[in-house]
C-alpha cells in the first residue's frame, strides 16, 4: 500500500518490485551499480520510499531491449 506524504505517493521496495516485475535482488543491484540513485526518502523504519517517477524509470529499464549492447527502439 503506497504511503502518502505531503500529497505525494511513495512506494516501498516490495511494491516497486511487483509493479516493475523485477526481484529485490535486481532492484538492489541497480542501486548498487548506480543504474538508479538511492531514493531520497525513507520511512520511520528506514525502508526506502520510491516516487512514481522513479517507478516509471525502472519500468522503462526493465523493459529495455538491446542487441549486442545496442539499444533497440
Amino acid at each position: 500500500m503506497p504511503v502518502t506524504l505531503s500529497g505525494r505517493k511513495y512506494y516501498r521496495t516490495a511494491e516497486v518490485c511487483l509493479m516493475v516485475g523485477i526481484s529485490r535482488t535486481t532492484l538492489f543491484r541497480w542501486l548498487t551499480e548506480g543504474t538508479f540513485n538511492e531514493p531520497k526518502h525513507r520511512d520511520r523504519r528506514g525502508w526506502r520510499l520510491f516516487t512514481e517517477g522513479e517507478v516509471k524509470r525502472m519500468k522503462k529499464e526493465a523493459n529495455r531491449i538491446s542487441r549486442n549492447g545496442v539499444e533497440i527502439n
